[in-house]
Protein backbone atom coordinates (compact mmCIF):
# COMPACT_ATOMS: atom_id res chain seq x y z
CA UNK A 1 0.00 0.00 0.00
CA UNK A 2 1.33 3.44 -0.94
CA UNK A 3 2.05 5.68 2.03
CA UNK A 4 1.19 9.35 2.23
CA UNK A 5 4.14 11.61 3.10
CA UNK A 6 4.17 12.46 6.78
CA UNK A 7 4.42 16.18 6.00
CA UNK A 8 1.29 16.00 3.82
CA UNK A 9 -0.77 14.42 6.61
CA UNK A 10 0.61 16.90 9.15
CA UNK A 11 -0.35 19.78 6.86
CA UNK A 12 -3.97 18.55 6.78
CA UNK A 13 -4.08 18.11 10.56
CA UNK A 14 -2.53 21.52 11.14
CA UNK A 15 -5.23 23.22 9.04
CA UNK A 16 -8.25 21.46 10.56
CA UNK A 17 -9.37 21.48 14.15
CA UNK A 18 -10.92 18.24 15.33
CA UNK A 19 -14.02 20.17 16.41
CA UNK A 20 -14.35 21.64 12.88
CA UNK A 21 -14.46 18.17 11.33
CA UNK A 22 -16.67 16.54 13.98
CA UNK A 23 -19.21 19.39 13.98
CA UNK A 24 -20.08 18.60 10.36
CA UNK A 25 -21.45 15.23 11.46
CA UNK A 26 -22.32 15.62 15.14
CA UNK A 27 -23.91 18.19 17.43
CA UNK A 28 -21.20 19.41 19.83
CA UNK A 29 -21.07 22.07 22.52
CA UNK A 30 -18.15 24.02 24.01
CA UNK A 31 -17.42 23.08 27.59
CA UNK A 32 -14.35 24.75 29.05
CA UNK A 33 -11.36 24.02 26.82
CA UNK A 34 -13.08 21.04 25.22
CA UNK A 35 -16.19 20.20 23.20
CA UNK A 36 -18.72 17.54 24.20
CA UNK A 37 -21.43 15.66 22.36
CA UNK A 38 -23.43 12.47 22.23
CA UNK A 39 -21.34 9.48 21.23
CA UNK A 40 -21.52 8.55 17.50
CA UNK A 41 -20.56 5.02 18.51
CA UNK A 42 -23.38 4.31 20.97
CA UNK A 43 -26.96 5.44 21.67
CA UNK A 44 -26.89 7.58 24.79
CA UNK A 45 -28.73 10.44 26.45
CA UNK A 46 -25.82 11.88 28.45
CA UNK A 47 -22.86 13.19 26.40
CA UNK A 48 -19.69 11.13 26.86
CA UNK A 49 -17.90 12.14 23.63
CA UNK A 50 -15.18 14.79 24.11
CA UNK A 51 -12.96 16.71 21.69
CA UNK A 52 -9.66 18.31 22.60
CA UNK A 53 -8.50 20.64 19.80
CA UNK A 54 -5.33 21.57 21.65
CA UNK A 55 -4.13 17.95 21.68
CA UNK A 56 -5.80 17.06 18.39
CA UNK A 57 -7.93 14.08 19.37
CA UNK A 58 -11.42 12.91 20.35
CA UNK A 59 -12.29 10.40 23.06
CA UNK A 60 -15.49 8.51 23.77
CA UNK A 61 -15.72 7.59 27.45
CA UNK A 62 -18.64 5.20 26.94
CA UNK A 63 -16.91 3.03 24.30
CA UNK A 64 -13.22 3.87 24.68
CA UNK A 65 -12.96 4.99 21.05
CA UNK A 66 -10.09 7.45 20.58
CA UNK A 67 -8.37 9.04 17.60
CA UNK A 68 -7.65 11.97 15.29
CA UNK A 69 -9.59 13.48 12.38
CA UNK A 70 -8.65 10.64 10.01
CA UNK A 71 -9.81 8.03 12.54
CA UNK A 72 -13.10 9.88 13.04
CA UNK A 73 -14.04 9.81 9.36
CA UNK A 74 -12.96 6.19 8.94
CA UNK A 75 -14.96 5.00 11.94
CA UNK A 76 -18.10 7.14 11.65
CA UNK A 77 -18.41 7.45 7.85
CA UNK A 78 -17.07 3.98 6.98
CA UNK A 79 -14.25 5.36 4.82
CA UNK A 80 -10.91 3.82 3.98
CA UNK A 81 -7.83 5.75 5.04
CA UNK A 82 -7.16 7.09 1.54
CA UNK A 83 -10.77 8.23 1.20
CA UNK A 84 -10.59 9.99 4.55
CA UNK A 85 -7.34 11.73 3.54
CA UNK A 86 -8.82 12.94 0.23
CA UNK A 87 -11.99 14.19 1.94
CA UNK A 88 -10.07 16.10 4.62
CA UNK A 89 -7.52 17.47 2.14
CA UNK A 90 -10.41 18.94 0.17
CA UNK A 91 -11.89 20.44 3.35
CA UNK A 92 -8.48 21.93 4.23
CA UNK A 93 -8.03 23.40 0.76
CA UNK A 94 -5.02 21.22 -0.08
CA UNK A 95 -4.36 19.60 -3.45
CA UNK A 96 -4.83 15.79 -3.48
CA UNK A 97 -1.65 13.69 -3.36
CA UNK A 98 -1.56 11.43 -6.43
CA UNK A 99 1.54 9.30 -5.77
CA UNK A 100 3.09 10.17 -9.13
CA UNK A 101 6.85 10.24 -9.73
CA UNK A 102 6.62 14.03 -9.66
CA UNK A 103 5.02 13.84 -6.20
CA UNK A 104 7.78 11.54 -4.98
CA UNK A 105 10.50 13.82 -6.35
CA UNK A 106 8.81 16.87 -4.85
CA UNK A 107 8.77 15.16 -1.46
CA UNK A 108 12.52 14.48 -1.71
CA UNK A 109 13.21 18.05 -2.81
CA UNK A 110 11.07 19.35 0.06
CA UNK A 111 13.07 17.41 2.64
CA UNK A 112 16.37 18.71 1.21
CA UNK A 113 14.98 22.26 1.03
CA UNK A 114 13.87 22.37 4.68
CA UNK A 115 17.10 20.72 5.82
CA UNK A 116 19.11 23.45 4.04
CA UNK A 117 17.09 26.14 5.82
CA UNK A 118 17.37 24.40 9.19
CA UNK A 119 21.15 24.17 8.77
CA UNK A 120 21.42 27.79 7.66
CA UNK A 121 19.32 29.06 10.59
CA UNK A 122 21.28 27.04 13.13
CA UNK A 123 24.69 28.13 11.84
CA UNK A 124 23.76 31.85 11.89
CA UNK A 125 21.97 31.68 15.24
CA UNK A 126 25.36 30.81 16.75
CA UNK A 127 26.59 34.26 15.71
CA UNK A 128 24.24 35.77 18.31
CA UNK A 129 24.30 33.25 21.17
CA UNK A 130 27.95 32.19 21.03
CA UNK A 131 30.32 33.88 23.48
CA UNK A 132 33.14 33.31 21.02
CA UNK A 133 31.48 35.57 18.47
CA UNK A 134 31.28 39.16 19.61
CA UNK A 135 29.95 41.73 17.14
CA UNK A 136 29.23 44.96 18.96
CA UNK A 137 26.90 46.30 16.27
CA UNK A 138 24.52 43.34 16.35
CA UNK A 139 24.64 43.15 20.16
CA UNK A 140 23.88 46.86 20.47
CA UNK A 141 21.03 46.52 17.99
CA UNK A 142 19.50 43.61 19.91
CA UNK A 143 19.73 45.54 23.15
CA UNK A 144 18.18 48.69 21.67
CA UNK A 145 15.25 46.67 20.28
CA UNK A 146 14.75 44.76 23.57
CA UNK A 147 15.63 41.45 21.90
CA UNK A 148 17.01 39.30 24.71
CA UNK A 149 18.26 35.72 24.66
CA UNK A 150 14.74 34.42 25.34
CA UNK A 151 13.41 36.09 22.17
CA UNK A 152 16.41 34.95 20.16
CA UNK A 153 15.71 31.39 21.23
CA UNK A 154 11.92 31.58 20.78
CA UNK A 155 12.13 32.92 17.21
CA UNK A 156 15.52 31.38 16.27
CA UNK A 157 16.89 34.79 15.31
CA UNK A 158 20.35 34.91 13.78
CA UNK A 159 22.94 37.22 12.31
CA UNK A 160 24.71 36.77 8.99
CA UNK A 161 28.05 38.58 8.98
CA UNK A 162 29.29 40.37 5.87
CA UNK A 163 32.17 37.91 5.70
CA UNK A 164 29.76 34.95 5.75
CA UNK A 165 31.24 31.60 4.68
CA UNK A 166 27.94 29.73 5.03
CA UNK A 167 27.77 28.69 1.38
CA UNK A 168 31.25 27.11 1.45
CA UNK A 169 30.48 25.37 4.75
CA UNK A 170 27.18 23.95 3.43
CA UNK A 171 28.57 22.96 0.02
CA UNK A 172 30.12 19.85 1.54
CA UNK A 173 26.69 18.73 2.76
CA UNK A 174 24.36 19.79 -0.08
CA UNK A 175 24.52 19.96 -3.86
CA UNK A 176 25.23 23.34 -5.41
CA UNK A 177 21.92 23.33 -7.34
CA UNK A 178 19.92 22.68 -4.16
CA UNK A 179 21.69 25.54 -2.37
CA UNK A 180 21.00 27.87 -5.29
CA UNK A 181 17.33 26.77 -5.53
CA UNK A 182 16.84 27.55 -1.84
CA UNK A 183 17.12 31.29 -2.59
CA UNK A 184 19.58 31.81 0.26
CA UNK A 185 22.46 32.44 -2.13
CA UNK A 186 22.91 34.00 -5.54
CA UNK A 187 25.76 33.87 -8.05
CA UNK A 188 27.96 36.95 -8.35
CA UNK A 189 28.87 36.51 -12.03
CA UNK A 190 31.66 39.09 -11.88
CA UNK A 191 33.49 37.17 -9.16
CA UNK A 192 32.00 33.82 -10.18
CA UNK A 193 31.14 32.94 -6.61
CA UNK A 194 27.97 32.48 -4.59
CA UNK A 195 27.04 35.29 -2.22
CA UNK A 196 24.91 35.04 0.92
CA UNK A 197 21.73 37.00 0.22
CA UNK A 198 21.32 38.01 3.89
CA UNK A 199 24.89 39.05 4.71
CA UNK A 200 25.03 41.91 7.19
CA UNK A 201 21.47 41.28 8.35
CA UNK A 202 19.56 40.14 11.39
CA UNK A 203 17.50 37.18 10.13
CA UNK A 204 13.94 36.16 11.04
CA UNK A 205 13.20 32.52 10.06
CA UNK A 206 9.79 31.93 8.49
CA UNK A 207 8.11 28.57 9.09
CA UNK A 208 5.38 26.53 7.45
CA UNK A 209 2.22 25.68 9.37
CA UNK A 210 3.81 22.43 10.46
CA UNK A 211 6.90 24.21 11.80
CA UNK A 212 9.33 23.54 8.95
CA UNK A 213 11.67 26.42 7.98
CA UNK A 214 10.81 27.64 4.47
CA UNK A 215 12.14 31.20 4.14
CA UNK A 216 14.06 34.05 5.77
CA UNK A 217 13.34 37.70 6.43
CA UNK A 218 16.38 39.92 6.92
CA UNK A 219 16.92 43.42 8.34
CA UNK A 220 20.04 45.48 7.79
CA UNK A 221 21.45 46.73 11.11
CA UNK A 222 23.81 49.38 9.75
CA UNK A 223 22.84 52.71 8.22
CA UNK A 224 23.22 52.09 4.51
CA UNK A 225 20.80 53.89 2.22
CA UNK A 226 21.96 51.82 -0.75
CA UNK A 227 20.49 48.68 0.80
CA UNK A 228 16.82 47.87 1.44
CA UNK A 229 16.01 47.88 5.14
CA UNK A 230 14.11 44.58 4.89
CA UNK A 231 14.32 41.76 2.36
CA UNK A 232 12.73 38.31 2.16
CA UNK A 233 13.72 35.05 0.53
CA UNK A 234 12.78 35.07 -3.15
CA UNK A 235 9.85 32.88 -4.14
CA UNK A 236 10.81 29.25 -4.65
CA UNK A 237 9.02 25.97 -5.36
CA UNK A 238 8.22 25.76 -1.65
CA UNK A 239 7.75 29.38 -0.62
CA UNK A 240 5.19 31.85 -1.95
CA UNK A 241 4.98 35.12 -0.04
CA UNK A 242 1.25 35.47 -0.61
CA UNK A 243 0.55 32.00 0.79
CA UNK A 244 2.37 32.38 4.09
CA UNK A 245 2.32 34.47 7.26
CA UNK A 246 5.06 35.06 9.80
CA UNK A 247 4.40 33.28 13.12
CA UNK A 248 1.25 31.47 11.95
CA UNK A 249 2.90 28.18 12.98
CA UNK A 250 2.81 29.43 16.59
CA UNK A 251 -0.38 31.50 16.45
CA UNK A 252 -2.52 28.62 15.19
CA UNK A 253 -1.75 26.67 18.37
CA UNK A 254 -3.29 29.35 20.61
CA UNK A 255 -6.44 29.80 18.49
CA UNK A 256 -8.29 27.53 20.92
CA UNK A 257 -7.85 30.15 23.65
CA UNK A 258 -8.47 33.26 21.52
CA UNK A 259 -11.29 34.36 19.23
CA UNK A 260 -9.22 36.95 17.38
CA UNK A 261 -5.82 37.20 15.74
CA UNK A 262 -3.81 40.39 15.15
CA UNK A 263 -2.44 40.80 11.65
CA UNK A 264 0.44 43.31 11.68
CA UNK A 265 2.99 44.49 9.12
CA UNK A 266 6.42 43.61 10.50
CA UNK A 267 8.48 40.93 12.18
CA UNK A 268 9.32 43.24 15.09
CA UNK A 269 5.61 44.01 15.59
CA UNK A 270 4.94 40.30 16.05
CA UNK A 271 7.90 39.80 18.38
CA UNK A 272 6.96 42.77 20.59
CA UNK A 273 3.34 41.61 20.89
CA UNK A 274 4.52 38.07 21.61
CA UNK A 275 6.98 39.39 24.21
CA UNK A 276 4.00 41.03 25.94
CA UNK A 277 2.03 37.78 26.13
CA UNK A 278 -0.08 38.48 23.04
CA UNK A 279 0.65 35.23 21.22
CA UNK A 280 -2.23 35.46 18.72
CA UNK A 281 -0.37 37.62 16.21
CA UNK A 282 1.02 37.19 12.68
CA UNK A 283 2.57 39.40 10.00
CA UNK A 284 2.30 39.46 6.24
CA UNK A 285 5.56 39.25 4.32
CA UNK A 286 6.02 42.59 2.67
CA UNK A 287 3.16 42.17 0.21
CA UNK A 288 -0.42 43.38 0.10
CA UNK A 289 -2.77 41.10 2.02
CA UNK A 290 -3.73 38.18 -0.23
CA UNK A 291 -6.81 35.96 -0.50
CA UNK A 292 -4.80 32.94 0.62
CA UNK A 293 -3.59 34.69 3.77
CA UNK A 294 -7.11 35.71 4.76
CA UNK A 295 -8.42 32.18 4.17
CA UNK A 296 -5.54 30.67 6.16
CA UNK A 297 -6.28 32.87 9.17
CA UNK A 298 -9.99 32.19 8.83
CA UNK A 299 -9.36 28.47 9.32
CA UNK A 300 -8.20 29.15 12.87
CA UNK A 301 -9.80 32.39 14.10
CA UNK A 302 -13.37 33.77 13.99
CA UNK A 303 -12.05 37.37 13.88
CA UNK A 304 -9.07 38.91 12.12
CA UNK A 305 -7.96 42.30 13.48
CA UNK A 306 -5.79 44.07 10.92
CA UNK A 307 -3.46 46.46 12.74
CA UNK A 308 -1.21 48.39 10.39
CA UNK A 309 1.00 51.39 11.15
CA UNK A 310 -0.75 54.62 12.15
CA UNK A 311 0.43 56.67 9.15
CA UNK A 312 -0.77 57.40 5.60
CA UNK A 313 0.91 54.35 4.08
CA UNK A 314 -0.53 52.15 6.84
CA UNK A 315 -4.02 53.54 6.21
CA UNK A 316 -3.74 53.00 2.45
CA UNK A 317 -2.56 49.44 3.03
CA UNK A 318 -5.53 48.89 5.35
CA UNK A 319 -7.98 50.18 2.74
CA UNK A 320 -6.53 47.85 0.09
CA UNK A 321 -6.75 44.97 2.55
CA UNK A 322 -10.36 45.86 3.42
CA UNK A 323 -11.58 46.00 -0.17
CA UNK A 324 -9.79 42.76 -0.99
CA UNK A 325 -10.95 40.91 2.14
CA UNK A 326 -14.61 41.97 2.26
CA UNK A 327 -15.55 39.08 -0.03
CA UNK A 328 -14.56 36.52 2.63
CA UNK A 329 -17.01 37.63 5.33
CA UNK A 330 -19.18 34.83 6.68
CA UNK A 331 -21.89 34.75 9.36
CA UNK A 332 -19.42 33.30 11.86
CA UNK A 333 -16.33 35.20 10.63
CA UNK A 334 -15.42 38.86 11.13
CA UNK A 335 -12.67 41.17 9.91
CA UNK A 336 -11.90 44.35 11.85
CA UNK A 337 -9.36 47.16 11.62
CA UNK A 338 -7.38 48.80 14.37
CA UNK A 339 -5.66 52.13 13.73
CA UNK A 340 -2.98 53.21 16.17
CA UNK A 341 -2.17 56.87 16.92
CA UNK A 342 -0.30 58.57 14.10
CA UNK A 343 3.40 57.69 14.08
CA UNK A 344 2.93 54.54 16.14
CA UNK A 345 3.27 50.91 15.08
CA UNK A 346 2.41 47.85 17.22
CA UNK A 347 6.07 47.50 18.25
CA UNK A 348 6.45 51.05 19.58
CA UNK A 349 2.90 51.28 20.93
CA UNK A 350 2.99 48.18 23.13
CA UNK A 351 6.49 48.97 24.36
CA UNK A 352 5.40 52.41 25.53
CA UNK A 353 1.87 51.57 26.74
CA UNK A 354 2.02 47.93 27.79
CA UNK A 355 -0.17 44.89 27.22
CA UNK A 356 -3.32 45.88 29.12
CA UNK A 357 -3.48 49.32 27.53
CA UNK A 358 -2.99 47.82 24.06
CA UNK A 359 -5.81 45.30 24.57
CA UNK A 360 -8.19 47.93 25.94
CA UNK A 361 -7.30 50.29 23.10
CA UNK A 362 -8.03 47.46 20.69
CA UNK A 363 -11.45 46.72 22.22
CA UNK A 364 -12.40 50.41 22.24
CA UNK A 365 -11.13 51.40 18.80
CA UNK A 366 -11.36 48.46 16.41
CA UNK A 367 -13.89 48.99 13.63
CA UNK A 368 -15.64 46.34 11.57
CA UNK A 369 -14.63 46.13 7.95
CA UNK A 370 -17.90 47.31 6.39
CA UNK A 371 -18.04 50.36 8.66
CA UNK A 372 -14.41 51.22 7.91
CA UNK A 373 -15.02 51.07 4.15
CA UNK A 374 -18.19 53.17 4.35
CA UNK A 375 -16.62 55.78 6.64
CA UNK A 376 -13.62 56.12 4.35
CA UNK A 377 -15.66 56.89 1.24
CA UNK A 378 -18.23 59.14 2.88
CA UNK A 379 -15.62 61.12 4.87
CA UNK A 380 -13.53 61.72 1.76
CA UNK A 381 -16.37 63.10 -0.36
CA UNK A 382 -18.14 66.44 -0.65
CA UNK A 383 -21.47 64.57 -0.50
CA UNK A 384 -22.76 66.10 -3.73
CA UNK A 385 -25.43 64.10 -5.59
CA UNK A 386 -22.93 62.94 -8.22
CA UNK A 387 -20.34 61.92 -5.63
CA UNK A 388 -22.96 60.10 -3.56
CA UNK A 389 -24.09 58.28 -6.71
CA UNK A 390 -20.50 57.24 -7.38
CA UNK A 391 -20.09 56.08 -3.78
CA UNK A 392 -23.30 54.05 -3.96
CA UNK A 393 -22.07 52.38 -7.14
CA UNK A 394 -18.65 51.64 -5.60
CA UNK A 395 -20.10 50.26 -2.36
CA UNK A 396 -22.70 48.18 -4.21
CA UNK A 397 -19.99 46.64 -6.36
CA UNK A 398 -17.89 45.88 -3.29
CA UNK A 399 -20.83 44.30 -1.44
CA UNK A 400 -21.62 42.14 -4.47
CA UNK A 401 -18.16 40.55 -4.24
CA UNK A 402 -19.11 38.90 -0.92
CA UNK A 403 -19.36 35.15 -1.48
CA UNK A 404 -21.85 34.42 1.32
CA UNK A 405 -25.27 35.59 0.10
CA UNK A 406 -26.69 36.27 3.55
CA UNK A 407 -23.76 38.45 4.62
CA UNK A 408 -23.85 40.14 1.22
CA UNK A 409 -27.47 41.07 1.78
CA UNK A 410 -26.85 42.71 5.16
CA UNK A 411 -23.66 44.51 4.15
CA UNK A 412 -25.40 45.93 1.09
CA UNK A 413 -28.36 46.85 3.31
CA UNK A 414 -26.00 48.63 5.70
CA UNK A 415 -24.38 50.63 2.89
CA UNK A 416 -27.71 51.68 1.39
CA UNK A 417 -29.23 52.37 4.80
CA UNK A 418 -26.37 54.71 5.72
CA UNK A 419 -26.48 56.50 2.36
CA UNK A 420 -30.16 57.30 2.94
CA UNK A 421 -29.05 59.76 5.61
CA UNK A 422 -27.65 61.97 2.85
CA UNK A 423 -30.77 62.04 0.65
CA UNK A 424 -32.91 65.23 0.40
CA UNK A 425 -35.66 65.29 3.00
CA UNK A 426 -38.53 65.46 0.48
CA UNK A 427 -39.02 63.47 -2.71
CA UNK A 428 -42.15 63.74 -4.84
CA UNK A 429 -44.45 60.77 -4.67
CA UNK A 430 -45.66 59.06 -7.83
CA UNK A 431 -49.43 59.52 -7.64
CA UNK A 432 -50.38 57.97 -10.94
CA UNK A 433 -52.74 55.36 -9.51
CA UNK A 434 -53.24 56.62 -6.01
CA UNK A 435 -54.22 59.86 -4.26
CA UNK A 436 -53.93 59.51 -0.49
CA UNK A 437 -56.48 61.28 1.63
CA UNK A 438 -55.05 63.32 4.49
CA UNK A 439 -58.26 64.41 6.23
CA UNK A 440 -58.19 61.33 8.46
CA UNK A 441 -55.49 58.91 9.51
CA UNK A 442 -55.01 55.47 10.93
CA UNK A 443 -54.47 55.63 14.66
CA UNK A 444 -51.43 53.39 14.31
CA UNK A 445 -49.72 55.85 11.96
CA UNK A 446 -50.26 59.08 13.90
CA UNK A 447 -47.04 60.85 14.80
CA UNK A 448 -44.96 57.87 13.64
CA UNK A 449 -42.68 59.81 11.36
CA UNK A 450 -39.55 61.38 12.81
CA UNK A 451 -36.95 62.80 10.48
CA UNK A 452 -34.03 61.55 12.53
CA UNK A 453 -35.26 57.98 12.95
CA UNK A 454 -32.99 55.22 11.60
CA UNK A 455 -34.30 52.00 10.11
CA UNK A 456 -32.68 48.63 9.68
CA UNK A 457 -32.39 46.87 6.32
CA UNK A 458 -35.53 44.75 6.92
CA UNK A 459 -37.70 47.81 7.55
CA UNK A 460 -36.26 49.35 4.37
CA UNK A 461 -37.37 46.26 2.45
CA UNK A 462 -40.83 46.52 3.99
CA UNK A 463 -41.08 50.16 2.86
CA UNK A 464 -40.02 49.05 -0.63
CA UNK A 465 -42.73 46.41 -0.75
CA UNK A 466 -45.39 48.88 0.41
CA UNK A 467 -44.14 51.42 -2.16
CA UNK A 468 -44.54 48.89 -4.99
CA UNK A 469 -48.06 48.00 -3.87
CA UNK A 470 -49.27 51.57 -3.34
CA UNK A 471 -48.00 52.62 -6.75
CA UNK A 472 -49.63 49.66 -8.51
CA UNK A 473 -52.94 49.11 -6.75
CA UNK A 474 -54.77 48.39 -10.01
CA UNK A 475 -52.33 45.63 -10.84
CA UNK A 476 -52.39 44.02 -7.38
CA UNK A 477 -56.18 44.16 -7.34
CA UNK A 478 -56.01 41.47 -10.06
CA UNK A 479 -53.02 39.64 -8.54
CA UNK A 480 -53.92 39.18 -4.89
CA UNK A 481 -52.25 35.75 -5.07
CA UNK A 482 -48.89 37.54 -4.84
CA UNK A 483 -49.76 38.52 -1.27
CA UNK A 484 -49.63 34.87 -0.15
CA UNK A 485 -46.82 34.20 2.38
CA UNK A 486 -45.80 37.87 2.60
CA UNK A 487 -44.13 38.51 5.96
CA UNK A 488 -43.76 41.82 7.81
CA UNK A 489 -41.80 42.34 11.04
CA UNK A 490 -42.57 45.96 11.83
CA UNK A 491 -45.99 46.16 13.49
CA UNK A 492 -46.94 49.45 11.75
CA UNK A 493 -46.02 48.14 8.32
CA UNK A 494 -47.80 44.87 8.97
CA UNK A 495 -51.04 46.68 9.90
CA UNK A 496 -50.87 48.87 6.79
CA UNK A 497 -50.28 45.83 4.57
CA UNK A 498 -53.28 44.05 6.12
CA UNK A 499 -55.41 47.15 5.59
CA UNK A 500 -54.39 47.37 1.91
CA UNK A 501 -54.95 43.66 1.36
CA UNK A 502 -58.43 43.77 2.91
CA UNK A 503 -59.36 46.93 0.97
CA UNK A 504 -58.38 45.28 -2.31
CA UNK A 505 -60.38 42.18 -1.46
CA UNK A 506 -63.39 44.40 -0.65
CA UNK A 507 -62.81 46.44 -3.86
CA UNK A 508 -62.54 49.62 -1.77
CA UNK A 509 -58.91 50.57 -2.44
CA UNK A 510 -59.82 54.17 -3.35
CA UNK A 511 -60.81 54.72 0.26
CA UNK A 512 -57.44 53.73 1.76
CA UNK A 513 -56.51 56.48 4.21
CA UNK A 514 -52.85 56.94 5.20
CA UNK A 515 -51.28 59.73 7.19
CA UNK A 516 -49.13 61.97 4.96
CA UNK A 517 -46.11 61.67 7.25
CA UNK A 518 -46.25 57.90 7.06
CA UNK A 519 -46.57 58.17 3.29
CA UNK A 520 -43.52 60.44 3.17
CA UNK A 521 -41.56 57.89 5.17
CA UNK A 522 -42.41 55.06 2.78
CA UNK A 523 -41.51 57.23 -0.18
CA UNK A 524 -38.24 58.44 1.30
CA UNK A 525 -36.89 55.10 2.45
CA UNK A 526 -38.09 52.77 -0.31
CA UNK A 527 -34.82 51.96 -2.09
CA UNK A 528 -36.61 50.48 -5.14
CA UNK A 529 -38.53 53.60 -6.15
CA UNK A 530 -36.26 54.52 -9.05
CA UNK A 531 -36.39 50.98 -10.46
CA UNK A 532 -40.17 50.89 -10.03
CA UNK A 533 -40.61 54.21 -11.85
CA UNK A 534 -38.54 52.96 -14.76
CA UNK A 535 -40.64 49.80 -14.97
CA UNK A 536 -44.11 51.12 -14.15
CA UNK A 537 -45.53 49.54 -17.33
CA UNK A 538 -43.46 46.35 -17.08
CA UNK A 539 -45.56 44.15 -14.82
CA UNK A 540 -43.30 41.12 -15.10
CA UNK A 541 -40.39 43.20 -13.80
CA UNK A 542 -42.52 44.50 -10.93
CA UNK A 543 -43.45 40.95 -9.98
CA UNK A 544 -39.78 39.97 -10.09
CA UNK A 545 -38.81 42.81 -7.74
CA UNK A 546 -41.78 42.07 -5.47
CA UNK A 547 -40.90 38.36 -5.26
CA UNK A 548 -37.25 39.13 -4.51
CA UNK A 549 -38.25 41.28 -1.54
CA UNK A 550 -40.73 38.65 -0.36
CA UNK A 551 -37.94 36.05 -0.56
CA UNK A 552 -35.58 38.24 1.47
CA UNK A 553 -38.20 38.71 4.17
CA UNK A 554 -38.78 34.96 4.33
CA UNK A 555 -35.02 34.38 4.64
CA UNK A 556 -34.93 36.84 7.52
CA UNK A 557 -37.74 34.94 9.20
CA UNK A 558 -35.71 31.73 8.89
CA UNK A 559 -32.68 33.49 10.38
CA UNK A 560 -34.69 34.61 13.40
CA UNK A 561 -35.98 31.09 13.91
CA UNK A 562 -32.47 29.64 13.59
CA UNK A 563 -31.14 32.13 16.14
CA UNK A 564 -33.96 31.20 18.51
CA UNK A 565 -33.21 27.48 18.15
CA UNK A 566 -29.46 28.01 18.51
CA UNK A 567 -30.06 29.81 21.82
CA UNK A 568 -32.30 26.93 22.88
CA UNK A 569 -29.70 24.37 21.79
CA UNK A 570 -27.00 26.12 23.82
CA UNK A 571 -29.14 25.44 26.91
CA UNK A 572 -30.78 22.04 26.35
CA UNK A 573 -28.20 20.43 23.99
CA UNK A 574 -31.03 18.51 22.34
CA UNK A 575 -30.31 16.51 19.16
CA UNK A 576 -33.82 17.22 17.82
CA UNK A 577 -33.16 20.94 18.15
CA UNK A 578 -29.85 20.53 16.34
CA UNK A 579 -31.54 18.58 13.50
CA UNK A 580 -34.19 21.30 13.15
CA UNK A 581 -31.43 23.93 12.92
CA UNK A 582 -29.77 21.96 10.13
CA UNK A 583 -33.12 21.56 8.32
CA UNK A 584 -33.83 25.29 8.50
CA UNK A 585 -30.32 26.16 7.33
CA UNK A 586 -30.82 23.86 4.35
CA UNK A 587 -34.16 25.56 3.61
CA UNK A 588 -32.39 28.91 4.03
CA UNK A 589 -29.83 27.98 1.38
CA UNK A 590 -32.54 26.78 -1.00
CA UNK A 591 -34.53 29.94 -0.43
Amino acid sequence: MMKYPKEYLEEIKSRLKVSTVVSKYLAIKKKGKEFVGLSPFKNEKTPSFTINDEKGFYHCFSTGEHGNIFDFLMKTQNLKFGEAVRSLANLAGIQPHRFTKQDEQREKDWNIYTEIYATYIKSNKINIVSKNYQNNKILDYLKNRSLDSKVVEEFSLGYVPFESKTFLNMKSQFEEKSLKDSGLFYLDERKNEYVDRFRGRLIFPIYSLTGKPIAIGGRIIEDNKKLAKYINSPETNFFKKGNNLYNLNKARKVSIKNNEVYLVEGYMDVISLYNNQIFNCVANLGTALTNRQVLSLGQFYPEIIICFDGDDSGFKAALRAAENSLKFLQPEKQISFLFLPNGEDPDSFIKSKGREYFLKYSDDNKIQIHRFIFNHYINNSKKTPTELAMIEKKLTNLANTIVDNIVKKYVLGYFLDQLLNFLPSKINFNQKNYKPKNTKSLEITKNIYKETQKFNSIEIKEFSMLYIILNNLDFFFHRLDLFNDVLFFSEENKILFQLIEQSLKDRNFNDIIIDNKYLDKINKFATVKHIVKKNDENHSKLVEIFEDIKKDLKTYSLELRIQELESKFAKDFNQTTFDEIRRLKKEQNIN
